[in-house]
């Protein structure tokens, strides 16, 4: 086969008329210098904060400090094979994670990558950490519980959907145990929940992973887990990460739950970025916008107008003090961030109470609106009676002869706390917290001994679900007591107590 001149000129011609030239454009930059985890860049004038910087060995830094004459980076990664010298590139995109319905049931780290070896993640898309809160207009009152399961904070503590309330005590005091509770409680409530682990140790995460698989609560669970052993840029990305993949479920509409365990790692892996980005130190060399690291996160839980989706993000945010030292500057910070807090104390564990919740000094700044109407009936003379308890008991120390009053009132009190103590990864659905409350509240119990309480509970529990499951169904439905469902609740206790034969 032969060519013809004529044909190789058409040719030509035709690849001239399409001849598109492209020119690549990037903006590059110089390390000048690197250690720490920190890269210096010289050179990327239009570098925006928080974008995304490529190295030459792969890896990505995130522009934080925007000078004049340069750019501070934190590596996401390894710093090793960084030099001085080597050109870094611009990606003009800003540290993001990807988002949906996928990651459910999956442990991922600060970037969404998966690090529960089950695969890749098949995201919807890919959303920015950091975005605005919702603004006024846009909210909506809390109005809707968020039933934790745990008594002593379903009946004095309520929690509603959208509010932030802070988890706040020493270590070892049972704040994860509240946090890992509440989400699987959430089962069949249809709220998403989201774990965010900060500067945890990796078997201490792997522990609450398996928790929450035994439960049956990974199934609406994600897992965001940013360990100790990880860099602090990392850790610093972990809760916006997880908020941002709980805005993607709230803009459809749905409820989320996510849990920061904890924020006072938090603010030191803050820290230790700052001083090596050479920010000025302020109080305990925390960087003076330490407050504006957790308002910016914990703002964009809201509960939002119907008119706007109708979504929930409730945020838990757990604080560790030291010593009890709620005043300390970070516990400061956060406590007037929140709506509340639930304070834990080492000395109530210690004794045997748990949840180790004071009541005393606990607050929900939304109250009885996160409550239905069936707990507010019971619950308004709970925190009343435990208060005057917890002071006739510090009094009656001192006496030996005490009048029948203080007497009744002291035995009552006993068996509330008895009442209000709960095992862990043992959540009450709240009609039966409704009935266990009313008993005690209403001296239905003063004639069971103190240590017979917990296992009349749990038969309580078992004869009324047995025996009597519409005053459940009734109390789940309406939302109240009604005085019908009043005399039933009496009925079954009395019905019950007929029968009761303690083991012991």
């Amino acid at each position: 086969m032969q060519l013809k001149p004529e044909d190789i000129s058409k040719i030509i011609k035709e690849q001239i008329k399409n001849y598109d030239s492209k020119i690549e454009q990037s903006e590059t930059g110089t390390v000048i210098q690197v250690g720490d985890g920190i890269a210096k860049a010289y050179g990327l004038e239009n570098c925006m904060s928080n974008e995304l910087i490529r190295f030459p060995n792969g890896e990505y830094g995130m522009a934080m400090n925007l000078e004049e004459n340069s750019v501070s980076l934190v590596i996401l990664g390894a710093d090793e094979g960084i030099k001085e010298g080597d050109t870094v590139k611009r990606t003009g995109r800003v540290v993001s994670v990807p988002v949906g319905e996928n990651l459910l049931g999956r442990v991922v780290n600060s970037l969404g990558q998966p690090i529960d070896g089950k695969g890749p993640i098949e995201a919807a898309e890919t959303r920015p950490i950091e975005s605005p809160a919702h603004g006024i207009i846009e909210r909506k009152s809390v109005s809707v519980p968020l039933q934790t399961g745990i008594k002593a904070i379903d009946s004095m503590i309520p929690i509603g959907r959208g509010q932030r309330e802070l988890i706040i005590g020493d270590r070892q005091t049972g704040k994860t145990t509240i946090a890992t509770d509440t989400i699987i409680n959430q089962a069949g409530q249809d709220v998403i929940c989201i774990y965010v682990a900060i500067g945890q140790k990796s078997s201490t995460v792997a522990q609450l992973v398996e928790t929450l698989s035994a439960a049956g609560a990974m199934d609406y669970t994600i897992v965001v887990a940013s360990t100790a052993s990880e860099l602090a840029p990392l850790q610093y990305i972990a809760p916006y990460a997880g908020v941002t993949m709980a805005e993607y479920f709230m803009d459809q509409g749905k409820d989320v739950l996510v849990v920061y365990d904890d924020l006072s790692k938090h603010a030191v892996a803050y820290r230790a970025l700052s001083l090596l980005i050479r920010r000025p130190p302020g109080r305990e060399a925390y960087p003076g916008d330490v407050f504006y690291l957790h308002s910016r996160l914990l703002e964009r839980a809201a509960r939002l107008a119907p008119e706007y989706g109708g979504g929930s993000i409730t945020a838990l945010p757990i604080i560790e003090t030291q010593a009890g030292d709620v005043s300390a500057y970070i516990p400061t910070n956060v406590i007037s961030i929140t709506d509340g807090q639930l304070v834990l104390e080492t000395e109530l564990f210690n004794s045997g109470i748990r949840p180790a919740v004071n009541p005393g000094i606990s607050v929900s700044r939304v109250g009885g609106s996160a409550q239905i109407k069936a707990m507010k009936k019971v619950a308004g003379q709970l925190k009343l009676l435990y208060s005057q308890y917890i002071e006739l008991k510090s009094f009656s120390q001192f006496g030996s002869d005490l009048d029948a009053d203080t007497k009744a009132r002291l035995d009552q009190g006993a068996r509330i706390v008895e009442v209000l103590k709960q095992p862990q990864t043992q959540p009450v659905p709240v009609a039966l917290q409704v009935i266990i409350i009313f008993a005690v509240v209403n001296n239905y119990l003063k004639d069971i001994a103190v240590e017979n309480i917990a296992e009349f509970e749990k038969g309580l529990f078992d004869f009324v679900l047995n025996t009597r499951p519409e005053i459940v169904n009734k109390i789940n439905d309406t939302k109240d007591m009604d005085d019908e469902t009043k005399a039933d609740i009496i009925q079954a206790i009395t019905d019950f107590k007929a029968k009761f034969v303690p083991s012991k």
